[in-house]
């Protein structure tokens, strides 16, 4: 019966979380804050309008059927309907998803052991970190097109070191998924420096004496690596992941630059749609649309899953 007493008792000290209305209703009890609310609503209103209407808007032509020379027509979700059941968009959804996942992996990676070997201290470290960047200063289409050059079948470095390994028997460029996996290995090379420096720059914000400390108690490498670096490196980890997801679930040049507009993504799906023929405009807007959702999806994924706001808890 104690237990029990007790255990309520916790219970009903435990903090409640406030509601966003009544934190707001808070707020504007107080006139400071009042004042404050006030003077952003101006930029937070024109900023909804920037960025909320474009987006409201494609939504809204995604349920219509565009023709040259014809009226739009509501057609609901049939737009949707035909794009998921076009294997040329289920082909741009296969191949952006290996190559977010594989690029985005690799890169953390390396980018976490680039991170640590840059955070220790060293003679030349300044310029160390300056050259390291050099291969993310390159802007995509360069980067691409240098690769490719090292790809093709006659004089290609990597196409040599591929069969000379066996790796691959044709041309690296003449197989689509020899390609997709080419344009992965290129994204890792001009990317990871970004990621580096993300989560350098996380590794040093956390305090020496949290080391010191650990190495007091008897901690080893590998338990200061996985008990402090990991933890406090959280919140960098989650911006690099969310950043370079982001942006390799819409790739776009790259995928084309290398395999001269023939490898598929989702952008490139969105591009022939509504740019070249205009007549799949309606799939294409649908197509983005579906892009849009499934970005602030894995946004929300990474947020929730790599937060930095405690849990609470006794």
């Amino acid at each position: 019966m104690a237990v029990a007493t007790g255990a309520r008792a916790r219970k009903s000290t435990k903090p409640k979380r406030e509601g966003v209305f009544s934190r707001l209703k808070g707020d504007f009890a107080n006139p400071e804050r009042r004042t404050a609310y006030y003077m952003v609503a101006p930029v937070l209103l024109l900023v909804l309008l920037i960025g909320l209407w474009p987006v409201a808007y494609a939504i809204y032509l995604s349920f219509l059927k565009i023709l040259p020379e014809t009226a739009p027509s509501f057609v609901g979700l049939q737009n949707y309907i035909d794009m998921f059941s076009d294997p040329t968009f289920r082909g741009a959804v296969l191949n952006t998803g290996i190559f977010t996942v594989l690029s985005v992996a690799l890169e953390f990676v390396f980018g976490i052991g680039i991170a640590l070997a840059l955070n220790r201290g060293f003679a030349g470290q300044g310029s160390v970190r300056a050259v390291a960047l050099v291969p993310w200063a390159f802007p995509t289409v360069v980067s691409a097109v240098m690769w490719r050059l090292m790809y093709q079948q006659q004089g290609g470095i990597m196409a040599y070191i591929a069969v000379k390994l066996n790796l691959i028997a044709g041309p690296i460029l003449a197989s689509e998924q020899a390609t997709l996996f080419a344009a992965v290995i290129v994204d890792v090379w001009k990317t990871t420096p970004f990621v580096a420096l993300l989560l350098l720059a996380g590794l040093q914000v956390i305090p020496a004496d949290t080391y010191e400390a650990a190495r007091v108690d008897g901690a080893n490498a590998w338990q200061q690596f996985t008990r402090i670096t990991l933890p406090l490196l959280k919140p960098a980890i989650a911006v690099a992941l969310l950043f370079r997801t982001l942006d390799a679930w819409r790739v776009y040049d790259l995928f084309w630059a290398m395999s001269d507009r023939t490898l598929e993504s989702l952008s490139t799906y969105v591009f022939k749609g509504v740019r070249i023929s205009q007549v799949d405009f309606s799939v294409g807007d649908a197509a983005a649309v579906f892009i849009f959702l499934t970005s602030l999806v894995l946004a929300f994924i990474f947020l929730k899953g790599l937060g930095t706001e405690s849990s609470g808890g006794g």
